[in-house]
């Protein structure tokens, strides 16, 4: 939350004025204070762990916390964890608040509605299949207020539109706070079985498995964007004129991506694809990717070809899922007259249509050597003068709301342009991108 707006601050002063007004009831409530000192250190140190070694928030110890002890105990758990974990950057105790206040309400809410079932003696009697309605209802209490929490800040310190800031969230968290809340279950049977808080812990033993295979994931997944920005920089090295051009055509399909309300798994492969759209060009002779001049026709179908270069270099990638079809066909037209297979209307893929637009507002206002940028505005009209015939038409408006509220700022990407140099008017869009 570096640099964050006032509101935001408010907003975050008033998450923590909530968790301590949770706290209030402490004098009245019959605490065992030994409990809530273990399982507070021992999400502490799961915390660091998970955070150094692995990925995210280590909730099972917080929500077998919310099984086991009154609300007000309960939301004691998640504070010194929170309040003594490493921050990078940005604010640390504004951030650890934040954190610490988010945790204790979603751990007092649970705890609340698991109390208010009957949980409580479903967990003592190990009564089941009856302990898992309640716990099931603690764990959805749980993510709501996360949920909203964060759509709630992301909305006021990112300023994101709040359809955006809140779609999906709860949906996505639900299923890994679910797993959390089985394991958290088991912690709370086996802490009152007869065998104590010792056996509890043998608990977090396949937690932590299951979640060195998911650190293994991410390793995986980081490997993967590796090798995509070695790819775009090779682009980059070789069309040295475009250089940028790749990861500013990926931003711009993010954008479309979000404003049509795709999922944020689908937003992240067009993002992909924007970046890669012409990692073909690797395969087209460098001398024609540089050439100042005019093309000649044979010139211009040996560049007409780098989709297909492109298209097989990232076929076998199995992660890019659509974005390889994005690569193949981001040059087709509506009406038929673009390439390599003239294909028509919605037989373009729609991660295709999406990239087409994004790379042909990017390339207008980029300057280039041959031509100065056109101004955001120019661009859209260009746009919409040849929607329908060269772009999608839902597409070029999806773009055109993006940047209404979030704006543009093309950077020059050719090597040097000197400010002497006079520059002609641009060509139209369907002549703009060299291949």
């Amino acid at each position: 939350m570096e640099a964050t707006p006032a509101r935001a601050r408010a907003y975050v002063v008033c998450v923590v004025a909530g968790a301590l007004w949770c706290l209030l009831p402490l004098p009245t409530v019959h605490t065992p204070w030994w409990a809530v000192a273990l399982l507070a250190a021992l999400y502490a140190g799961c915390e660091q762990v998970a955070r150094r070694r692995f990925a995210g928030t280590f909730y099972p110890v917080l929500l077998a916390a919310a099984f086991l002890l009154p609300p007000p105990a309960a939301a004691l758990v998640p504070l010194p964890g929170a309040l003594f974990s490493r921050v990078e950057q940005g604010s640390p105790w504004l951030r650890r608040g934040w954190r610490a206040a988010q945790l204790a309400l979603g751990v007092w809410a649970a705890a609340r509605v698991h109390w208010a079932l009957g949980g409580r003696n479903a967990v003592v009697a190990s009564d089941f299949p009856y302990a898992l309605v309640p716990a099931l209802a603690a764990v959805l209490a749980f993510c709501l207020v996360l949920t909203v929490l964060d759509g709630g800040i992301l909305a006021l310190a990112e300023r994101m539109p709040v359809r955006r800031a809140w779609g999906g969230l709860f949906l996505r968290s639900l299923a890994p706070i679910g797993v959390h809340g089985l394991a958290g279950l088991m912690m709370a049977v086996l802490w009152r079985s007869p065998y104590g808080p010792v056996a509890a812990l043998l608990v977090l033993l396949p937690m932590g498995v299951s979640w060195w295979v998911f650190a293994q994931y991410h390793q995986e997944r980081a490997a993967h964007q590796a090798t995509i920005r070695a790819l775009v920089q090779a682009v980059d090295i070789k069309d040295g004129y475009t250089r940028g051009h790749s990861e500013r055509v990926g931003q711009a399909s993010m954008m479309i991506a979000r404003e049509l309300g795709m999922d944020d798994s689908r937003v992240e492969v067009l993002r992909f694809a924007g970046i890669l759209h012409d990692v073909g060009k690797l395969g087209v002779p460098t001398r024609l990717l540089r050439k100042d001049g005019p093309l000649t026709p044979e010139e211009r179908r040996v560049i007409e070809l780098h989709p297909e270069y492109g298209h097989e270099m990232v076929r076998g990638i199995g992660f890019l899922g659509e974005a390889r079809a994005a690569v193949l066909h981001h040059h087709e037209r509506l009406d038929g007259s673009g390439y390599p297979y003239g294909l028509l209307g919605s037989q373009i893929p729609e991660s295709a249509r999406v990239v087409a637009v994004a790379d042909a507002f990017d390339a207008m206002t980029s300057t280039r050597s041959y031509r100065r940028a056109r101004p955001v505005s120019v661009a859209l009209e260009e746009l919409s003068r040849c929607a329908g015939t060269q772009f999608d038409p839902l597409m070029v408006r999806a773009l055109a709301r993006a940047l209404g509220r979030c704006g543009w700022h093309p950077a020059v990407t050719a090597d040097e342009v000197q400010s002497s140099i006079v520059f002609p008017p641009g060509p139209p869009v369907s002549t703009v991108l060299r291949g």
